[in-house]
């Protein structure tokens, strides 16, 4: 696991058009992170749309073109299931209370605190993505138990065993404990449905 986090390589997108700044905060989590970095908003929702959502994106506000917020914004839309940090050199004030992000750090930030910050984030990801398992899981669950499924049931069975692996491998990438807490849940008998 990396030095100061509970979890293992987590996801980052780094997004500050001040490419100094981006790139220091890069480095500073490069030991215990997987980060990729984007110099602007663009590319940072460019990114995003490629492949795998990021952990936690730390986003600065203030950028030309596509801010901070206007990027929380589009990534709130976009439902994707990753975590918010705004990291800013802009002060907080009222207008905050109504952005969906997650955490909210002041520039400059060091590296013990951003090193809590994304641990803190990924950790209540790993268990909003363990809940979403866990539903879909007693989903899956009284489906396969029902032998009257039709053909339509079957392809949502699919869809969500598909859903269930990816939450999974998420799930085990960011929370140590993972196997015991679903091998617990893989316990339950569910013949009763």
């Amino acid at each position: 696991m990396g030095e100061g986090l509970h979890v293992d390589e987590p996801r980052v997108l780094m997004v500050d058009d001040e490419k100094q700044v981006a790139d220091a905060y890069a480095l500073r989590l490069q030991d215990v992170a997987d980060v990729t970095v984007a110099y602007g908003g663009e590319e940072a929702l460019a990114i995003v749309a490629e492949g795998r959502p990021p952990d936690v994106v730390l986003l600065d506000r203030h950028m030309p073109r596509l801010s901070g917020d206007e990027v929380l914004d589009e990534l709130r839309e976009r439902d994707l299931t990753t975590r918010v940090i705004m990291v800013t050199a802009i002060d907080p004030d009222l207008g905050i209370v109504e952005m969906p992000f997650d955490d909210y750090l002041s520039k400059p930030v060091d590296r013990a605190d951003l090193y809590a910050a994304v641990d803190k984030q990924c950790q209540v990801l790993a268990y909003e993505l363990l809940g979403e398992y866990f539903r879909r899981e007693s989903t899956r669950a009284v489906l396969a138990a029902d032998a009257t499924t039709a053909t339509d049931a079957d392809e949502r069975l699919a869809a969500i065993e598909a859903d269930l692996e990816t939450a999974e491998a998420r799930v085990r990438d960011l929370l140590p404990e993972a196997e015991s807490l679903l091998s617990t849940f893989d316990g339950i008998d569910r013949e009763g449905y």
